[in-house]
């Protein structure tokens, strides 16, 4: 079993990444250099989570000549958030996140979401009533600048994240470079087959994210199954002498999936890239599928009428609508 993809540049992904959606300024740096230190290639980042200047001190005195990780041996990527879509954004934008992870090129660069928020420097911008301001700029065109990142060495590669099965195609009609990567959340509820299989036609590597179902969110409801508490994984773990997420996360691996398990402790973090020296059976992998529920528990919402609704799926280019 490789522990990496190859992407459709001949470019070799690590399968397994340490995520930092939520992981907080003061512990971030220590995560990212357990991670390396533990034998993480991959770190997955984004200017939203606003911690990549930690990130940066981190692979800063991890990364050189003379420390102990050259940086062509790790492969880092980051994402182009929602207020940056103008074509005219797309490179300064980027200039900013590799001066931040103190870097001269990323690996990946992902368009964050297929809708964009208004302009300027505001990531969240409102009107008085608090509803966000969206802008109509199309992801095509937002694609266009993306590519011109590429011809000018600044990313190795481009890709796409939360995007749907009809967007991912409407970005290969126009494309000279192809998008390399979707990002996408996935666990056993979300298992996403139809999307992964439309992504192998197509020739792009799968990324999850939120492949625990993402424990430490903010807004659980009480009465949510819990993904680490599923009796098909319990008994895996069991056979097997692993964590329950360890099952989970070679579930993954096993479809050819990136995953990137978000951690900040040390344990935890050594824990989950110990998925390479088990092989579960055809049927073990098909009874973990067949745990799919079509649950998406990383949706925006808000609070309207006092209903809790999509925050964004009044916008054209919101992804959730299509089945996948």
């Amino acid at each position: 079993m490789n522990d990496f993809a190859v992407l459709n540049t001949g470019r070799k992904m690590p399968l397994i990444g340490l995520g930092t959606w939520k992981s907080e300024p003061g512990k971030v740096k220590q995560a990212v250099i357990w991670a390396l230190e533990a034998g993480y290639r991959h770190i997955d980042c984004a200017a939203i989570y606003g911690n990549e200047v930690e990130i940066g001190e981190a692979l800063q005195e991890i990364l050189g000549p003379d420390k102990s990780l050259r940086r062509e041996d790790v492969f880092i990527t980051s994402k182009l958030w929602n207020n940056r879509h103008h074509p005219e954004d797309v490179e300064p934008s980027l200039l900013k996140t590799l001066k931040d992870l103190k870097l001269e090129y990323l690996d990946l660069y992902l368009i964050h979401w297929p809708y964009a928020f208004q302009r300027g420097d505001v990531p969240f911008p409102r009107k008085e009533d608090g509803t966000l301001l969206y802008d109509d700029t199309d992801y095509k065109v937002t694609w266009a600048a993306m590519e011109k990142l590429v011809e000018k060495g600044l990313v190795r590669s481009i890709g796409l994240s939360n995007f749907n099965s009809r967007q991912i195609d409407d970005i290969l009609s126009v494309a000279s470079i192809k998008p390399t990567v979707l990002q996408v959340e996935s666990h056993p509820y979300l298992a996403q087959v139809d999307l992964l299989a439309h992504c192998r036609d197509r020739g792009l590597v799968m990324t999850a994210y939120s492949p625990l179902g993402s424990p430490d969110r903010a807004w659980k409801h009480p009465e949510e199954p819990i993904l680490l508490q599923e009796s098909a994984i319990l008994s895996l773990a069991e056979k097997y002498n692993k964590s329950p997420a360890q099952i989970i996360l070679r579930w993954q691996t096993q479809r050819g999936v990136v995953t990137i398990p978000k951690s900040v402790t040390e344990s935890r973090i050594k824990e989950n890239i110990q998925v390479f020296d088990f092989t579960l059976e055809a049927e073990e992998m098909k009874s973990i599928t067949a745990l799919n529920r079509g649950w998406r528990y990383i949706v925006p919402m808000i609070e309207v009428e006092g209903k809790r609704v999509p925050r964004d799926a009044g916008h054209p280019y919101y992804p959730f609508n299509d089945p996948y």
